[in-house]
């Protein structure tokens, strides 16, 4: 693993998203840096729906492996999810997860997880 500065550049918050963002919570919060963390939780078939469409329309693999992929990534996806609420990330839905940020952007306090 490597590691490069970060510069919030005067910005009051920063967001984090993609699989491995919940690995920096636990540093963030004992730098008092987190003001939330949050592990999208989908409905699994929508994901996979969207994924090989994307996946498909792109043309980055053969259809037939596309699926076994997508069917693979479908059953992993509650382990990723337990995995990340385990390092500090609360589950919500994305609906939420905006509210919360909007709420943050606003300086409202009970935006807090």
């Amino acid at each position: 693993m490597s590691t490069r500065p970060f510069d919030l550049a005067g910005s009051p918050l920063f967001v984090a998203e993609g699989i491995f963002a919940a690995e920096i919570v636990e540093e963030c919060r004992r730098r008092g840096l987190l003001a939330g963390a949050y592990a999208l939780r989908r409905p699994r078939g929508a994901t996979f729906v969207r994924r090989l469409a994307r996946d498909l329309s792109e043309q980055r693999k053969a259809p037939r492996l596309l699926i076994r992929r997508g069917i693979t990534l479908l059953r992993s996806e509650p382990a990723v999810l337990r995995r990340q609420t385990g390092l500090g990330a609360e589950a919500a839905r994305a609906g939420e997860v905006l509210r919360r940020v909007a709420a943050l952007l606003a300086g409202h306090p009970h935006a807090q997880p």
